[in-house]
């Protein structure tokens, strides 16, 4: 397994970056497309990224981008994510980069805050409105069947 650092500050979103110790990016035998060469070559990407080391990310998007990344979250709060899908490593490795992007640009999107509402007059008046045709209807019946 190989070590690789990036030398200096990566950036991963708008205003969001990642310093150099941040990140730690090895390669690994893995499976996935390679034939034969799957056996003898590192070409499975694996990251680690340090949450807590982000710059220019809030720290309600820092707890949002823990909670996107869900079981891929260690114990020491880093987020670890892999890729096989190509048979090199440097497309593996833009896979990985993409995911983790992808994951933080879906952290910083705030969710709306949902702000209760109530029903309007006239759509209470509809709703009495049906469920008195409905009983008039059923009444209807129990008298025919009386007789």
């Amino acid at each position: 397994m190989s070590d690789r650092q990036p030398e200096s500050e990566l950036d991963l979103g708008p205003g969001v970056r990642a310093a150099p110790g941040a990140i730690r990016l090895q390669f690994a035998r893995g499976g996935g497309p390679g034939g034969q060469n799957v056996n003898k070559l590192s070409t499975k990407a694996l990251l680690w990224l340090d949450v807590s080391a982000l710059h220019g990310l809030s720290d309600a998007a820092k707890e949002r981008l823990l909670k996107l990344a869900g079981s891929s979250v260690t114990m020491s709060n880093e987020i670890h994510i892999t890729a096989t899908t190509h048979r090199t490593q440097e497309r593996n490795r833009r896979e990985v980069l993409d995911k983790l992007r992808n994951m933080i640009l879906r952290a910083m999107i705030e969710p709306k805050r949902r702000r209760p509402t109530r029903p309007t007059a006239g759509s209470r008046r509809r709703r009495i409105e049906g469920k008195r045709r409905r009983s008039d209807l059923k009444s209807q019946r129990r008298d025919q069947s009386a007789e």
